[in-house]
C-alpha cells in the first residue's frame, strides 16, 4: 500500500458515487489555509442506508483494508460491515483514509455538516469542515498535539474576520 495520498483520486470516487461527507481533520486544515501538513484524509459520513451503500461502492474500488491489522485477515468493506461499526481506520490503494461516523465535539455528519463550507478541490464541489468547527474539534480531544493546531486555526480566524 502507498504511503502517499491520492487526494484526487478519491474524492472523484466519492463524488461518483454522490456520497455525503465532509472533510475533516488534517485535510480540512489545510484547506482551510493552515501550513499543517497530513498525508491521510479523513472524513464525517452519514450514516444513512443509501449513503452507506454508496461509500461502500466508492471506496471497495480502491481495496480497502483495516489500517494495522496483520496482512491476510478478511475484510470487506461493504454495507453490512459498515452498518456494524462506525468509526474505520483504512489503507487503500488512493493513501490512507478514517472514515467516521461521528467527530468528537461535533456529533455526527448533520452537525458536521452544519459546521461545513463548500470548498472546490480537484474541480469538485466537496463540504469542508469550517475553522469553527475544526476549532470546536480539536479541543473537545484535547490532545497535546491539538493545542498548537488549535493556536494556528485561531490565527486564521482572526485574519479572515479582519481581512477586507
Amino acid at each position: 500500500m502507498p504511503h502517499t495520498l491520492d487526494l484526487g483520486c478519491i474524492l472523484q470516487e466519492l463524488a461518483n458515487r454522490k456520497v455525503a461527507y465532509v472533510i475533516i481533520r488534517g485535510q480540512a486544515m489545510t484547506l482551510q489555509g493552515s501550513a499543517y501538513v497530513t498525508l491521510d484524509l479523513d472524513i464525517c459520513y452519514a450514516r444513512t442506508p443509501e449513503n452507506i451503500a454508496a461509500l461502500a461502492a466508492a471506496i471497495s474500488p480502491l481495496h480497502p483494508y483495516l489500517r494495522g491489522a496483520p496482512p491476510g485477515l478478511p475484510f470487506r468493506f461493504d454495507p453490512p460491515t459498515i452498518l456494524a461499526g462506525l468509526n474505520f481506520t483504512l489503507q487503500t490503494d488512493a493513501g490512507d483514509i478514517d472514515i467516521l461516523g461521528e467527530v468528537s465535539g461535533l456529533g455526527g455528519f448533520d452537525q458536521a455538516f452544519v459546521q461545513s463550507e463548500e470548498k472546490t478541490v480537484f474541480g469538485l464541489q466537496v463540504r469542508v469542515l469550517s475553522i469553527d468547527g475544526l476549532i470546536a474539534a480539536k479541543k473537545a480531544v484535547g490532545r497535546l498535539k491539538d493545542h498548537n493546531h488549535i493556536l494556528e486555526l485561531e490565527e486564521l480566524k482572526k485574519m479572515r474576520d479582519t481581512a477586507p
